[in-house]
C-alpha cells in the first residue's frame, strides 16, 4: 500500500501525476486526505480522498509514502503529526519516501537528506539541510526520491514506479504514455 498525503493547498500535478503512474503499475495508493476526506489544491480543485489521516495504519503493508508540493500544501503536511509519524515509521524500516517541489523541505528539515543527492523547487534548497544538490528534476538517493516541480511530475512517478516495480515496468509505462525519455 502506498499512501499519498493530500492536504489542503497540494499541487494537484504533483499528486495525481505519481497516483496515475503507480496505478499504472497496479500498485496499490491509498490518497489521504489531512483532517478532511476532501481537500483543495493550491488552485481550487476539490478532490475527495479515500482515508483520512487519522485512518492511517502504519504497518508491514506499507510500501512507500509520496508528499506532493505546493502551497500552502506543503507546511500543513509538515504541520501534521500523523504526516511525520509515517515519515518516521518509513525511515526507521527503511520503506521508500518520495517528496516534490517544496516538499523535499519537510525531509531536510528533519535533517534526513544530509549528505544525500536531492532536489527540489527552486528557492527551497535552503531547507535542504547537508543534502548534495542535484541538477536532475528527479533524483532517489537511498529510500528518498525527490523531484523539483510540477513539471516534473509525471517524471517523478514513473521513477517511484522504477524504484517499488522495477526498471521495466517504469519502461513500459513510460511508452504506453508516450513519454518521451
Amino acid at each position: 500500500m502506498i499512501y499519498v498525503f493530500l492536504a489542503d493547498g497540494f499541487e494537484e500535478t504533483e499528486a495525481i501525476a505519481p497516483i496515475d503512474m503507480l496505478r499504472r503499475a497496479e500498485k496499490d495508493v491509498v490518497t489521504v486526505g489531512i483532517k478532511n476526506d476532501g481537500v483543495r489544491s493550491s488552485h481550487g480543485v476539490p478532490v475527495l480522498c479515500d482515508i483520512t489521516d487519522m485512518q492511517v495504519e502504519l504497518d508491514e503493508r506499507l510500501e512507500m509514502i509520496v508528499l506532493p508540493g505546493g502551497m500552502p500544501g506543503t507546511l500543513n503536511l509538515e504541520a501534521n503529526a500523523v504526516v511525520n509519524a509515517a515519515i518516521d515509521y518509513c525511515v526507521k524500516h527503511e520503506i521508500p519516501i518520495g517528496a516534490i517541489c517544496a516538499a523535499p523541505s519537510i525531509l531536510g528539515k528533519k535533517g534526513l537528506l544530509s549528505g544525500r543527492n536531492a532536489t527540489c523547487f527552486p528557492g527551497f534548497e535552503k531547507y535542504l539541510s547537508g543534502a548534495k544538490l542535484a541538477e536532475s528534476k528527479v533524483v532517489t538517493d537511498g529510500i528518498f526520491t525527490t523531484a523539483a516541480g510540477a513539471g516534473a511530475a509525471v517524471d517523478f512517478g514513473l521513477e517511484l514506479v522504477r524504484v517499488l516495480c522495477g526498471e521495466h515496468d517504469s519502461k513500459r509505462i513510460r511508452a504506453a504514455i508516450q513519454c518521451a525519455n
